[in-house]
């Protein structure tokens, strides 16, 4: 008891008279695990939850602010990225434009937000294709941390046909949040919070009051008939938490449904109702 009690005056000793609590507590975090034992027990039913799924999925939480990550064991596998290089475009864009060596014309701009914001194929398609395609932007993806990507050799020269990890999609939006100019930063933050209801599944399982945003990639693996659903985005006050997810739902009747629920309800575990209601 006397420890105890020498503890809690320790603490408001600590807290001092004159402080006040945030507008918007952030969850506690343990010294002995910076996740926290709430966010912990929701990693682990998260993971427990994706190993009872079809196929297998990739996992990476990061807290942004603790630092913290978490890798499930199949962060590291490479998975078809489908439409998540998007992502990467629109930041090499960018930069390039920043740098003097590209001019994005008004048409160019809207075709960059149809990509980002409905996941518009023929948008990315002229936009990889006037701009250098794999010479240009995939000698820079590894850049913005997509340094496990491998192109296809049946198709060497299209941003859809990449395999990655969710190791490589958490570099990115990390990329994203931490490395762009503050103006690229917001673009970017704003446009994966709004995009169209086609990706709103994945990471945006996080529910409304998590602010979530993302981009999401989805296709039909040709090899072998199963489905690929990733999402990759944030969460979270100040965009907080991180999170990639890549999905290869095996062969399994109504793959692309099945896929999209193991994303979110890996994200709802994780988050809905951590932020409030």
């Amino acid at each position: 008891m006397g420890k105890l009690l020498l503890t809690a005056l320790l603490a408001a000793f600590a807290l001092g008279p004159s402080a006040s609590p945030s507008p918007r507590p952030a969850p506690h975090v343990s010294e002995s695990d910076p996740f926290g034992p709430g966010l912990r027990a929701r990693i682990t039913r998260a993971q427990a939850y994706a190993d009872s799924r079809p196929g297998v999925t990739g996992i990476v939480l990061r807290d942004r602010s603790t630092g913290a990550v978490y890798r499930s064991p199949a962060a590291g596998r490479l998975i078809w990225a489908c439409s998540t290089p998007k992502l990467a475009m629109a930041v090499d864009l960018l930069l390039r434009e920043d740098s003097g060596a590209i001019k994005l014309s008004a048409q160019d701009r809207d075709l960059l937000h149809r990509m980002l914001h409905s996941s518009d194929d023929a948008a990315a398609h002229v936009l990889w294709t006037r701009y250098g395609g794999e010479t240009e932007f995939g000698s820079r993806f590894p850049a913005y941390g997509m340094s496990d990507m491998r192109f296809s050799d049946r198709h060497p020269h299209h941003w859809g046909w990449i395999r990655t990890t969710a190791d490589d999609l958490d570099r990115l939006i990390e990329y994203v949040l931490t490395r762009l100019p503050d103006r690229h930063r917001d673009y970017l933050v704003r446009e994966l919070r709004t995009v169209d209801g086609n990706q709103q599944w994945g990471v945006w399982g996080a529910g409304a009051a998590a602010h979530p945003g993302n981009k999401n990639g989805w296709s039909d693996d040709n090899d072998d008939g199963s489905w690929i659903m990733n999402s990759v985005g944030f969460a979270g006050p100040g965009e907080r938490y991180a999170l990639a997810l890549m999905n290869d739902t095996g062969v399994v009747a109504g793959g692309e449904e099945t896929g999209r629920e193991t994303t979110t309800r890996i994200a709802g575990i994780l988050f809905a109702g951590y932020f409030g209601s």
